[in-house]
């Protein structure tokens, strides 16, 4: 709890150091997308399951906040809580399929499910404006735009992994661990396999939802483009990238995409190229993930330079007990 803490505050200070408005809007797109790559970690990174279609959790809670927020004049908590069932009961309709199989058959039925809710999104025209996309008017309240939005998004991508953290440390997150390194011995010790994994993707599509309503608030439009193949392989490069099966991972991950399409597509048109090079490096240097690769890359380091100090330590003991004989 203590690094999540100290990356809270660390985060809460952010606004006062940065310079402007529009670093200030590069972070709360930072966390929108942390927080998504989060829930694709959770069945990914503990318990096995690569979904290439998870951005269709996405694109619905926003869809639906969106529709209901401004169609249909709900309040903003009726259209949030709306949106965060209606995501969550299709993942839950979503998973009864998906899970009949696991490994590259369940990358492909998450890829191709995903498909089918981008279609209706972009065919449905009377219902998502098709590729014209959904724009939220300007906002009135002070915690929907600028520093207040980006609290906002501060407290429910905290929330979230706080759930995370304390759901991965209880004896369901042991147990989808375990379903993700051992799933034959997991149902021999009398697991249920499909149950674990269906619990974790169902919560997993209920973060998904969350990061959907951030993401419909931070950018004020959605359009087919969120629910495209695209979105759900750069969450997925996101949690390789920071660390499968890693807390903070997801967030580094996000980040450092984040910024490249952000900072560095201003300075040159080839980012992409410079992005690949980079998940390059990662695949190279640091397989498991920047996360864990710094941490063994220090332990290393730290091995290399204590190694000297005992070596000169062992040398003066033995020679103070080579004195002490004669």
């Amino acid at each position: 709890m203590k690094p999540l803490l100290v990356l809270v505050v660390a985060a809460a200070a952010m606004p006062l150091l940065l310079p402007g408005e529009f670093y200030l809007a590069i972070a709360t797109q930072v966390l929108v997308y942390g927080l998504f790559a989060v829930s694709v970690n959770l069945i990914a990174g503990y318990c096995g399951m690569v979904s290439l279609g998870h951005a269709a959790f996405l694109g619905i809670s926003g869809y639906a906040f969106a529709l209901l927020s401004v169609g249909a004049g709900w309040p903003i908590w009726a259209a949030t809580t709306a949106a965060l069932g209606l995501t969550s009961l299709t993942g839950a309709m979503f998973g009864l399929v998906a899970l009949r199989t696991s490994g590259l058959s369940f990358l492909m039925i998450t890829l191709a499910l995903g498909q089918i809710v981008w279609g209706i999104a972009f065919r449905y025209v009377d219902l998502t404006n098709g590729e014209n996309g959904i724009s939220l008017p300007r906002p009135d309240g002070v915690l929907l735009h600028g520093t207040g939005l980006y609290y906002l998004c501060l407290a429910v991508t905290a929330g979230c992994m706080l759930f995370v953290t304390v759901l991965t440390r209880s004896p369901l997150g042991a147990a989808m661990q375990g379903v993700r390194d051992q799933p034959r011995r997991m149902s021999t010790l009398g697991y249920d396999v499909w149950a674990i994994r269906y619990v974790s993707y169902v919560l997993s599509a209920l973060l998904a939802a969350a990061s959907g309503i951030l993401y419909m608030l931070t950018f004020r439009f959605i359009s087919p483009h969120a629910l495209s193949l695209t979105v759900s392989s750069e969450a997925v490069l996101m949690v390789i990238a920071g660390g499968l099966g890693t807390t903070f991972g997801p967030l580094l991950g996000a980040a450092l995409v984040v910024l490249l399409k952000n900072v560095a597509s201003a300075y040159t048109d080839r980012w992409p190229t410079l992005l690949g090079l980079i998940f390059l490096f990662i695949i190279v240097v640091v397989p498991e993930g920047l996360l864990p690769g710094a941490r063994r890359l220090l332990g290393a380091l730290k091995a290399r330079v204590v190694a000297p100090d005992n070596i000169g330590a062992n040398l003066t003991r033995a020679s103070r007990i080579e004195g002490a004989r004669q």
